[in-house]
């Protein structure tokens, strides 16, 4: 099995702000992030005031590997919702799990509901 984790947007942005968390993401050695929850982090910081140049230097120090929303995670994505209606979880965790899942993974996140998804991926909370 790969040594690869899938980040959340939560635990990207936990690593970028130096959050509560930020340790856990950063000590992993390969990480990678699909391009839903890329934009999620883009957004927020865009909203926090950073200019697209600053973002952009800041997310190539960070060496993601970034995973396209293909036809196959969005199948997979569309699967989840029954499985996590409960949690209320979004199309962007859902593309999250997704991606985890497909690429046999486990996932970091900072959001807690998550650990109560009956869903086939390790799912670990930074928090």
């Amino acid at each position: 099995m790969s040594s690869e984790v899938i980040l959340d947007s939560s635990a990207l942005l936990a690593l970028i702000y130096q959050e509560p968390g930020a340790d856990i993401v950063a000590k992993e050695k390969s990480v990678a992030i699909s391009t839903v929850n890329l934009t999620e982090v883009v957004t927020k910081l865009i909203e926090n005031g950073l200019l697209e140049t600053d973002i952009q230097d800041t997310l190539a120090t960070l060496n993601l590997t970034i995973v396209p929303y293909d036809e196959e995670i969005a199948y997979e994505a569309g699967r989840l919702r029954t499985l996590t209606r409960k949690q209320g979880l979004s199309l962007g965790d859902r593309a999250c799990l997704a991606t985890a899942l497909i690429r046999g993974v486990p996932v970091l996140t900072a959001d807690r509901i998550w650990l109560q998804a009956n869903v086939e991926v390790e799912i670990k909370c930074i928090r």
